[in-house]
This record gives C-alpha cells, structure tokens and sequence, in this order.
C-alpha cells in the first residue's frame, strides 16, 4: 500500500501559473520593446554625431567668411590708391570676395539650421527613449514582485504586482506607437 500524499491546498492553487504566464508575457513584451529601443538609441547617436558634424562644418564656413571680409577690407583699401590695371584688377577681386563671403554666409546658415534640425530629431528620438526606459523599470519592478508572490504565495502581491506591470505596458506601448506620454516630473527625478 502505498503512503497517502498530503495535498497541496488548493486555495491559492491558480498564484503560481498565474505568475508564470504573466512573466512570460512580460518578458516577451520587454523583449519587443528592447529592440525597438536599440533602434532608437542607433538613430540617437547617429543625430548627435550628425550635429556635432554639422556644427564643425558650420565653424568652417564662419572661418572662411571672415578671411574673405578680412580679405576684402584689404582689397577696398587698396582700391583708394588704385587706378587704370590695377584698380580694375581689384574691383574684380572684390567682387570675388563680396561672392566668397556672401556663399560662406548662407552656407553656415544651411548648417546651422540642419545642426538644431539634428538637435530637434535627438530630443525627439530621447522622448520615446524615456518611455522605454521607463517601461524597463516598471516591467522590472513587476517581475520581482511576481517572483515574491509565487514564493509566499500572498494573492494580493500578484494584483499589486500588475500595477507597475500595466504601466510598464502602457510606456512601452505608447514608445512603440509613437504616443506623446511622457511623465516629465518622473523623468527629472531619474535623470
């Protein structure tokens, strides 16, 4: 005859693959929202390599405009002593420089705007970035208080643990669709 097995109660029997399908679909969800999030980071350093080019670029051309203003300060003196050849010749490298300088000019201004346009897609690729880091910590936090109450099998634990899981949800899924959540005060405290 064999010995009777002592049953396992039965009260709180649904906790443990309750615990095991929500992580499973946390973890999965964690997982999608981890890959768009690397996407996003790419795209992020690319602009902030993308601005700091444009920027470099941008000092250049502000050099060269002022050697040709400074160039043609000379030249603009050394037309009030000029006359016949060589008044001619530096009327015509003046106008040479007035062009130089004037291409120089509107050059570093197409930088500068493409340099803030870099800045705006940085600031905008960091926004969904915080959501997704926020549905990081959230998912995270939801986990290790479903791991808690598998073990002491409390039932209120898994409830409240579904709390951090639904926002964890909810940031990740307004990161992956693009939605303008974004909980400000909570950002500056983490950052």
């Amino acid at each position: 005859m064999e010995a009777a097995k002592p049953e396992a109660p039965t009260k709180h029997r649904w906790l443990n693959p309750a615990v095991a399908i929500t992580v499973a679909l946390l973890a999965t969800f964690m997982g999608i929202c981890k890959v768009k999030d690397d996407n996003i980071v790419q795209a992020m350093q690319q602009a902030q390599a993308d601005k700091l080019d444009h920027w470099q670029f941008y000092q250049a051309r502000n050099i060269r405009e002022e050697v040709a203003k400074a160039a043609l300060v000379q030249m603009r003196i050394q037309a009030i002593g000029a006359s016949g050849k060589q008044l001619t010749a530096v009327t015509e490298q003046i106008k040479v420089y007035e062009t130089l300088a004037a291409e120089q000019n509107q050059k570093k201004n197409e930088l500068k705007a493409q340099a803030e346009q870099d800045q705006a897609n940085y600031d905008a690729l960091n926004f969904r970035d915080d959501q997704f880091d926020l549905s990081d910590a959230a998912i995270a936090i939801a986990i290790s208080m479903l791991a808690v109450a598998s073990l002491t099998g409390l039932p209120w634990l898994y409830l409240l643990a579904l709390v951090p899981s639904g926002y964890g949800f909810l940031m990740g899924t307004a990161g992956l669709a693009g939605w303008g959540i974004h909980p400000d005060a909570l950002i500056k405290l983490l950052s």
